[in-house]
Order: C-alpha cells, then structure tokens, then sequence
C-alpha cells in the first residue's frame, strides 16, 4: 500500500470505525461481529468494541435480540441535518442579510442540537459587540428564547427525555430550573408567534426572535437580531418584532420542500 506524507495524520481507529459503516449497504443491510471481522480482517474483539462505541453513539443498532446489527438512526441523522442546513444556510442567510439591513441590528439563524442552540448563519450589524458571535457557536437551549423557540413542537413527555436530569442548569435570575417552568415558557412564547428576551440570558444583550417551520408547521429552525441593550423599548420592539416575523415566515415559504425532520 502505498502511503503519503499526510498518512501520519491519520487516526487508525476512527478509519476503521468508517469502514466498519461502509460495509452496511442495500445488500447487507444486516451483519453481526463475526461476519464484519471477516470483511475487515480484524480480531473479533476489536470490532465489537466498534459496535458497542457506534451503537452508544446512535450510528448502529441491534436487530432485535439477534446478534446482527443494522445502521442506527444517527446515520440518517447526520445525513439529513447536512442537507438541511446546507438548505437553510443557502435560503437563509439572503435572508438574515435583508433582516440586519432593514433594522441596523446582527441577524442570525439557528437550529437546536439536542440540548444546544447552533448559529448556522448570521448576519453582523453595525455593533462590534456581536461579531465575535460565530457561525457553529452554541447556546443552552433551555435557557435561551432562540432554544425554547426551537422546542416549541415538544410535549411534556419529550422534554423529559431531552432534559432527564432536572433541576435544570441555572445562568440567570430569569433562567426556568425546572421543566414546568420550561414548558410554561415554551408554551407561551409559541403562543404568540415570537419571544424576546431581554437580558435573560447576557447582562445588556436583547434578543427577538421567530420561529421557522416546514411544511408540516414543525420548527426547524429559528431568525433572530440581537439588540445591544438591556432593554427594548415597546414602541422599538412595536416595529422589530413584525420585521423578525416577516422574514422567519419568507425563511418558511422559502424551504417547504427541505427533507422532513422530528422536532
């Protein structure tokens, strides 16, 4: 086998966990430890430490009470969040720019992960305070209004189990500890179609936003601008808040055709 300079580079385990998942295909959608020893000429014991970290991992799971494994759901996971935040980034960020020039404010767009808010595009306005606010940054979702926004499509029962261990951690005076008052929260800023926080989560920092949905209403995605000041003025937030919502619901019309994903 013939080697490069860049082969140092690689790391032996984390390539043989890939070729362990390129051996499941359309013709061996099912395989059990033995069967992919003998394709990868590996020990037996080696590639069901494989199994176990990719089926922790979500990538393969068990056939029943079989000894067979077959890709897990965190295959598809990964597949459909590359193109869809390839998708929403492409249609989003036109419109996050229009955002952040009608309102003079740093416009973002996000997507939940789990637990975490993800920034997946922005805009930045006119405040050098927000550029060191990232593309791939991440937030604490129940802490924040872009992550209760993006939970908004979650009942009690599926918070409970994106949120097992309660009480909740606490960064604010205004941060929900438990998960009634995260679902309260949740509910009422679904309620009425947007949330402002106003240094609920970062002393001086304001932020609107409004949540993005496909077409099956679910929330994907979630516009926002964040305001440098501790508090909005009504009448301001009289004129920020429809701006925020016109361009969430642009953002809405433009991805119906993206591929579906649970909340």
């Amino acid at each position: 086998m013939s080697t490069t300079a860049d082969d140092k580079y690689i790391v032996p385990a984390l390539q043989r966990g890939l070729e362990l998942l390129g051996t499941f295909n359309r013709d061996a959608q099912e395989q059990n430890g033995a069967d992919l020893a003998r394709k990868l000429d590996l020990p037996r014991a080696s590639v069901f430490r494989m199994l176990h970290t990719l089926e922790r991992a979500g990538f393969v799971e068990r056939v029943g009470d079989t000894a067979n494994y077959r890709l897990g759901l965190g295959v598809l996971r990964l597949g459909f969040e590359y193109l869809a935040s390839m998708e929403l980034t492409e249609h989003g960020r036109p419109v996050i720019e229009e955002l952040r020039d009608a309102t003079g404010y740093s416009a973002h767009l996000v997507v939940r992960d789990k637990q975490q808010v993800v920034f997946i595009a922005k805009a930045a306005g006119r405040s050098a305070l927000f550029h060191s606010i990232q593309v791939g940054a991440r937030l604490p979702a129940h802490a924040t209004v872009l992550g209760r926004m993006l939970m908004a499509d979650l009942d009690k029962k599926a918070l409970t189990e994106l949120y097992p261990e309660t009480p909740l951690p606490k960064f604010t005076e205004r941060t929900p500890t438990t998960l009634a008052q995260l679902k309260a929260m949740i509910d009422a800023e679904r309620a009425q179609g947007y949330a402002i926080s106003q240094g609920g989560f970062e002393t001086g920092i304001s932020t609107i936003a409004a949540p993005v949905f496909n077409d099956r209403h679910e929330v994907v995605a979630a516009v926002s601008i964040t305001v440098p000041a501790q508090q909005v003025p009504m009448e301001q937030a009289q004129l920020l808040v429809p701006q925020v919502q016109q361009a969430a619901q642009l953002l809405t019309n433009r991805i119906s055709h993206l591929p579906q994903r649970s909340a």
